[in-house]
């Protein structure tokens, strides 16, 4: 069983791209999350990195970030409003509770979860394509000149996190084929063993690499270059994007606030910033090349073949 955040090699822009300019582009949705509030540019970029999960390939990797972001959101937006009681719009009045004393539903607080669960959701599904579609021992190979063993590290929670996410389907699946005899197995056990299984493969992996001599620190090899037709795209998505960003930052385009009344700014800067992000997730776009055709002069001769031709024709070709 194959986990749905794990790298499979496919033929395409993102795959293609180096890892800088795979990570720079993704990064930027990333840097869009964090840096706006507004609901608009956080939908805008949860689409945008949506469009290019799907544009690579990595449908599973999306649908699955889709499930666990949504799911994440609900659960902040929940946690909001049952601990935050600020806004002017009551909904619900719960009466006290233990720990928590007077809860009061808002509108505002829900809107307020809303906004930092989008955020959540977005990071979620980026971080979700770039396990998908970014090679880790192309990441390790980048990042050992610069740091070998955070390199090292990042590369095997890459690997083996989807390890993990599809040893937790096999015990599930097997918890299920059981029999309808057997005790029901709980949530509990299940990540007993998962934890167990991966402090087991931990160790497993951490004598493979002391065999092998990671930790001596071998000479570094020179560093190869991986050209790519596609890295200027990524780079300049990335660049307008984050520049986007950061000047509809200063000019006042994230204007949005859930407290005490709630306001969502459509200014038409917020509006630039939405269509710019949204239009970014069209990167992974494959673009077909049309083929080149050689050029001839009007003087050179058309070359003819001579097979199945008679031996006549033949011999006068040849003079």
């Amino acid at each position: 069983m194959r986990s749905a955040f794990a790298y499979i090699p496919r033929r395409g822009p993102l795959q293609q791209a180096r890892v800088g300019a795979a990570v720079s582009y993704l990064g930027a949705l990333v840097v869009v999350a964090f840096l706006y509030s507004n609901p608009l540019v956080l939908v805008a970029a949860g689409l945008a990195a949506c469009m290019a999960g799907w544009l690579a390939g990595a449908y599973s990797a999306v649908r699955a970030a889709l499930r666990m972001g949504l799911g994440l959101a609900l659960l902040i937006v929940v946690v909001n409003a049952l601990v935050v009681d600020r806004g002017e719009t009551v909904l619900a009045r719960l009466g006290h509770w233990p720990l928590l004393g007077q809860v009061d539903i808002t509108l505002e607080a829900i809107v307020a979860g809303v906004s930092i669960g989008l955020r959540a959701a977005v990071t979620m599904v980026a971080f979700a394509v770039y396990s998908a579609c970014v090679d880790p021992d192309r990441v390790l190979r980048a990042l050992r000149p610069v740091a070998a063993r955070s390199a090292l590290t990042a590369s095997l929670v890459s690997r083996l996190v989807p390890v993990a996410a599809a040893d937790a389907g096999r015990l599930r699946d097997a918890a299920q084929l059981r029999g309808p005899g057997a005790a029901p197995v709980g949530r509990g056990p299940l990540a007993r063993r998962l934890l167990a299984g991966s402090l087991d493969r931990a160790v497993d992996v951490a004598a493979t690499l002391e065999l092998r001599g990671y930790s001596l620190g071998g000479p570094r090899g020179a560093r190869r270059r991986e050209p790519s037709r596609h890295d200027a795209r990524f780079y300049a998505v990335a660049v307008v994007v984050l520049a986007a960003a950061i000047v509809g930052k200063v000019i006042g385009a994230d204007d949005f606030h859930a407290y005490p009344r709630i306001y969502i700014g459509t200014r038409a800067s917020t509006l630039a910033v939405c269509a710019v992000v949204l239009a970014s997730g069209l990167a992974p776009l494959r673009v077909r090349r049309k083929p080149r055709i050689a050029r001839r002069s009007a003087n050179a001769p058309v070359p003819v073949r001579a097979t199945g031709l008679p031996p006549s024709l033949k011999e006068a070709q040849r003079v």
